[in-house]
């Protein structure tokens, strides 16, 4: 068996999903390929399955949290070493995931993530996320004890040891900044790689104004909550 996994978190993927897991496989020399459906109610699935992947379908829709910690579940259980996290939509290209797990390997960081923003070559789509990207670095930076470029970013790596951790806790709902502080909470650590992002093949993004708005406080409320946990952890020593 393979020591890496590809998980891909899918929910109504059905234009893209099949192209993003052959692409994937002809580039990375067919990897195995985990796709985790959130109760799509399109062919997601039969795409998927039809692209070469093995399929996990979940019996309720549980957000992206709820199907990621799905499928880091399911890896830690399978005895993977390495899981690298791409969206289903085909905005990731794969050749990076090679970066991402030399990384992982060579540097024994528990997360690697790819990042959109550490090149500086890589446009902003719109000035309000460009904004949200420049507030959460400086909320984080303080947490987290050192600068990340494109907190926000699922493109994402991560080893034996943040499976463990992730496999019985993770964050439900906009994952993506509040994992980076229960990684903290653990003493772990993470780096950054660059790596390249497309348009996606199909479908919009469903973070509009208003949600991005409710993104914010939900995550800010999130980080709180596990640096409170953090700060009653290490009282407790």
């Amino acid at each position: 068996m393979s020591d890496f996994l590809i998980l891909i978190p899918a929910f109504n993927e059905a234009g893209s999903i099949r192209w993003v897991i052959e692409e994937a496989k002809r580039v990375l020399n067919n990897p195995p390929i985990f796709v985790v459906d959130d109760c799509s109610q399109d062919a997601t699935v039969a795409e998927a399955r039809l692209g070469g992947a093995r399929v996990l379908s979940l019996p309720h829709h549980l957000g992206l949290g709820g199907c990621l910690q799905a499928g880091y579940r399911l890896a830690y259980e399978l005895g993977y070493q390495y899981v690298v996290r791409m969206d289903g939509d085909g905005q990731m290209d794969p050749a990076s995931v090679n970066t991402i797990l030399a990384e992982l390997k060579s540097s024994g960081h528990q997360m690697v993530i790819g990042s959109r923003y550490l090149a500086k070559s890589s446009p902003y789509s719109s000035a309000l996320r460009h904004a949200g990207i420049v507030f959460f670095r400086m909320v984080l930076r303080p947490i987290l004890g050192k600068p990340v470029h494109d907190p926000t970013s699922g493109f994402v790596g991560v080893n034996r040891e943040a499976l463990e951790v992730f496999s019985r806790s993770f964050p439900l709902e906009y994952p993506e900044i509040e994992a980076l502080v229960v990684l903290r909470r653990g003493a772990f650590h993470f780096t950054e790689v660059p790596c390249t992002m497309r348009p996606r093949r199909s479908g919009t993004s469903t973070i509009t104004a208003l949600k991005s708005i409710y993104y914010i406080l939900h995550v800010l409320l999130g980080v709180l909550v596990n640096i409170l946990k953090f700060d009653r952890k290490l009282w407790r020593r």
